[in-house]
């Protein structure tokens, strides 16, 4: 989500026939290689499919998602995509709802701006490897634009494209019915990010109930899923002979952006406050 071009709806379309290439990489055993070395949640000796991190957002309504896991980014200067909002560490934008979920809220202020929230497990949970899932359920209308996304732990250190990026799940609010999950790394960034889209299976809209947002994740290979479905599969050998870049630790993020280059930005239709509600996030081994 680091950037995006409003070709980009096109080449995850067309990139979906990458992913059907033959498997080409040697996969060796997953390595759990957290450098959250002060997680208490992330148990390193856990057999293969064991949970080893989890945020559940239990808590009381009005609370501020576990500062142990999560960190706010805040600004409003674009995020390199002419973004309209401005990210801040306000309740009114990210807070439990005493429910077991957290809230990510985009508003519209009383000035016409916008506000939401942008939190990132940089520094105190990264890792490498295993399935990697949130339960969401997301927001809807033009211009909105929710991701939980991943990028390598030594960014900014290394830049991006460089860093990596692991995009488990994006949609533009005006298409509520797909999903779209993809990587981006040197060569192949922005517009020309590697990835599938994925349609709702009964015609219907994301945006009507929680969904699990999955990646598989095993030295030189990637597979994305919605609710238990593999839709794409991308190894080594799929990003055109440019360098395979996610075979490292990374961090999490959630947010919801609103506006920029490829959802475009709101318009009349649009309404808001717009929520997204986080049940859970996950790590098991794999």
């Amino acid at each position: 989500m680091t950037s995006r071009k409003n070709t980009r709806r096109g080449t995850v379309i067309a990139t979906s026939v990458i992913a059907s290439a033959t498997l080409a990489a040697v996969l060796t055993a997953p390595q759990w290689s957290g450098g959250a070395v002060n997680e208490a949640n992330a148990d390193l000796s856990a057999a293969p499919g064991d949970l080893v991190w989890s945020d559940e957002f239990d808590g009381a309504a009005g609370q501020a998602p576990d500062p142990a896991h999560w960190n706010h980014e805040t600004g409003d200067h674009g995020w390199g995509n002419n973004e309209l909002q401005n990210y801040t560490d306000s309740r009114t934008n990210s807070a439990l709802d005493g429910r077991g979920n957290l809230v990510i809220t985009a508003r519209q202020e009383a000035d016409g701006s916008y506000t939401s929230a942008r939190i990132t497990t940089q520094n105190k949970v990264e890792h490498a490897f295993g399935r990697i899932e949130a339960r969401i359920k997301i927001p809807t209308g033009q211009g909105v634009w929710p991701a939980f996304w991943m990028l390598g732990a030594d960014f900014p250190r290394t830049p991006w494209p460089e860093s990596g990026e692991i995009d488990v799940m994006e949609n533009v609010g005006h298409e509520p019915g797909t999903v779209h999950g993809t990587v981006h790394g040197p060569g192949y960034s922005g517009g020309g990010g590697i990835g599938a889209s994925y349609d709702h299976p009964t015609g219907g809209a994301f945006t009507d109930d929680f969904h699990v947002y999955a990646v598989d994740w095993s030295p030189g290979s990637l597979t994305w899923s919605v609710d238990g479905v593999a839709f794409n599969t991308l190894t080594a050998a799929d990003v055109g002979g440019n360098p395979w870049v996610y075979d490292q630790s990374f961090f999490m993020i959630l947010n919801v952006a609103v506006g920029g280059e490829w959802p475009g930005h709101p318009d009349g239709s649009t309404r808001f406050p717009q929520e997204m509600v986080v049940d859970y996030v996950r790590v098991y081994e794999n």
